[in-house]
């Protein structure tokens, strides 16, 4: 059975995050790995904050801390309310960890020597009012593609171009505002992606029919763009340090200019995908300290590396934006570090433990607020921490994952919000839950019944049952979680149309045996909806399955008929769990319109 390796984007360090992050990574990679741990399936959820770059250095500043120090209780916060949200990271890593300094190093240093680095002189912009350097993201100004006037300086938001600072019209300082920047001459070193284009569309190509048309889409549009080489290094304090360790020669015997990349860090883009190996690393210390064993290098590359990886099936989550970083920058690390080209071109693999490179990519469009961004930096939309202030992590989650951004943007409004959770999870899920828990606690002494003989409603139920089961496990492996959710609602449909076809509240008036028959059956369905459930709703799910005795989390049903409905044991106590979903009523959300905006705020 394979194993099966996640991850989701790394949430960028400076703040809290919005819903629209949570829709387009985190969360639906939490569903996935819930879904496939219940499978019976070794599975390892990695993720951890992307600490390095500018915007760090500038809000730690802003807080009056260090760059360290601000990091480290940014990702405490950030670690936390994913907690609260029910992410079940394996493990929440840092990519200012010891671990990602050395592989970043390592990786660069491996790149050099085989030629696929290289020095070069830029031109950079400085701002004579900051009296820095500014990154390419830290140059706003108007896209010369589409128009989109708070364009940065490494990629349009709007058309996802990726842009040079000295490409966009009207440029400025996104620190100061201001317009009076220069260009000045720096050394850095440069990635040859160039190199890698015909190789990655071979490779890209080969993913049509696994990847969404989203993700080739944009991969492809790089490539047709034609692939520039990319400077890997920044005139930074916060990062990788370039000149920390010993470098070896590249092919035509030649080190780098030490000196003249003194002071300088490895670029966020560069650094920051290589920290899901090194999380791995970081968990696989972990878990052998807490062993109380020594750390052994084979304990994390048997998921990256070579034919002990050759059993496991690597998925990413994504939103667009980030999709050219992991289909074109990333790969040609990887395939860099792994082979060479020899002297007709060919691609070689040189390395005995090669890297692995990404299986499945599942890449998401934007989750919008109102028809306008979610947006950090202008504190647009509902963030993490408010969202938990105003309900349970459930209602969020359920709502996100049904809406998943996946064909196209979705957007966010209370109203719909407001409709949907209570529909779902109040009306259909809730209710059902109640209503049968409550009859059986009322009527049959708060037991599993026994008597009766399951009749044709039942052997409809269970055809029924089985089928849209099948129908819902389909659409997860295959990452599809708006049909996953719409299956999973259509499951507790089917637990309300047979409680009211087979109306134990009215049989028990003539006919007790009948009527435990349908109290059985209902208890049965609380049963499997919990375990269905929990991927999407995991603290309701639990509530669900304590209340029929059932142990948390437990595995996925069986695809083959065989007794999913008949899992209780008569006599079993059951107990009611208190009310599940409260519905959202129209003066909470006419409050939540005015304090967060609506329509208008776009």
């Amino acid at each position: 059975m394979s194993r099966i390796l996640i991850t989701s984007a790394l949430p960028y360090i400076n703040g809290i995050k919005h819903l629209g992050t949570l829709a387009g990574s985190m969360l639906p990679a939490d569903v996935y790995a819930r879904f496939q741990r219940s499978r019976g399936r070794e599975t390892l959820y990695i993720c951890a904050t992307d600490e390095h770059g500018t915007p760090t250095e500038l809000a730690a500043a802003e807080a009056g801390q260090d760059p360290a120090s601000f990091c480290q209780a940014q990702h405490e916060v950030q670690h936390d309310l994913g907690r609260k949200f029910g992410l079940s990271w394996d493990h929440f890593g840092r990519s200012s960890s010891p671990q990602n300094h050395r592989l970043t190093q390592r990786f660069a240093q491996t790149l050099w020597e085989a030629g696929f680095i290289e020095e070069r002189v830029t031109q950079q912009v400085y701002s004579n009012a900051d009296k820095r350097f500014l990154p390419d993201r830290y140059v706003i100004g108007t896209c010369p593609h589409c128009g989109y006037e708070a364009a940065r300086g490494d990629q349009c938001e709007n058309c996802t171009r990726v842009l040079d600072p000295a490409d966009l019209l009207h440029p400025r300082s996104a620190v100061s505002g201001s317009p009076d920047i220069e260009i000045r001459g720096s050394k850095h070193l440069f990635l040859r992606q160039s190199l890698f284009a015909e190789k990655l569309r071979h490779w890209i190509e080969s993913k049509r029919s696994q990847w969404p048309l989203l993700v080739t889409s944009i991969a492809l549009k790089w490539l047709d763009e034609g692939l520039q080489d990319r400077g890997i290094t920044r005139d930074l304090e916060w990062g990788v340090p370039v000149n920390a360790f010993e470098w070896g020669a590249n092919p035509d015997g030649q080190l780098p200019d030490i000196e003249g990349l003194a002071g300088k860090v490895f670029y966020v883009w560069f650094d920051a995908p290589i920290e899901y190996i090194a999380a791995t690393w970081e968990w696989a210390d972990r878990q052998a300290v807490e062993a109380g064993r020594e750390p052994k290098d084979e304990d994390w590359e048997r998921w990256w590396r070579g034919p002990a990886a050759a059993d496991v099936t690597y998925v990413e989550f994504m939103g667009k934006d980030n999709v050219p970083f992991h289909t074109v920058g990333f790969p040609c690390t990887l395939i860099g570090v792994n082979e060479r080209r020899d002297a007709d071109g060919k691609w070689q693999v040189v390395n005995n433990a090669p890297w692995k490179l990404v299986d499945q990519l599942k890449g998401f469009n934007w989750l919008d607020y109102y028809g306008g961004k979610f947006s950090t930096s202008q504190k647009r939309g509902v963030f993490m921490d408010h969202a938990l202030e105003l309900l349970p992590a459930d209602y969020w989650r359920w709502w996100v994952v049904a809406n998943t951004p996946e064909t196209s943007d979705s957007t966010f409004g209370w109203e719909a919000f407001q409709a949907q959770v209570n529909a779902d999870l109040a009306d259909v899920l809730g209710n059902f839950v109640n209503r049968i828990c409550k009859f059986a606690e009322n009527r049959f002494e708060g037991v599993v019944p026994e008597g009766g003989t399951p009749g044709a409603l039942e052997t409809r139920l269970e055809e029924e049952v089985l089928a849209k089961l099948r129908e819902l496990t389909g659409h997860m492996e295959d990452r599809e979680f708006r049909k996953s959710a719409t299956a999973l609602r259509q499951l507790w449909v089917l637990g309300n149309q047979y409680l009211t076809e087979a109306a134990p509240w009215t049989a028990i008036k003539t006919d007790r045996d009948r009527a435990a028959v349908a109290v059985r059956y209902g208890l049965n369905l609380v049963a499997l909806f919990a375990k269905v459930s929990e991927p999407f709703i995991p603290f309701a799910a639990e509530k669900i399955a304590i209340g029929v005795g059932e142990d948390f989390p437990s595995r996925w049903p069986a695809l083959d008929g065989a007794g999913a409905l008949q899992v209780l044991e008569p006599g079993r106590k059951i107990q009611a769990p208190e009310v599940l979903f409260r519905k959202v009523e129209d003066a909470q959300v006419a409050e939540w319109r005015e304090r967060f905006g609506g329509p208008d705020a776009a």
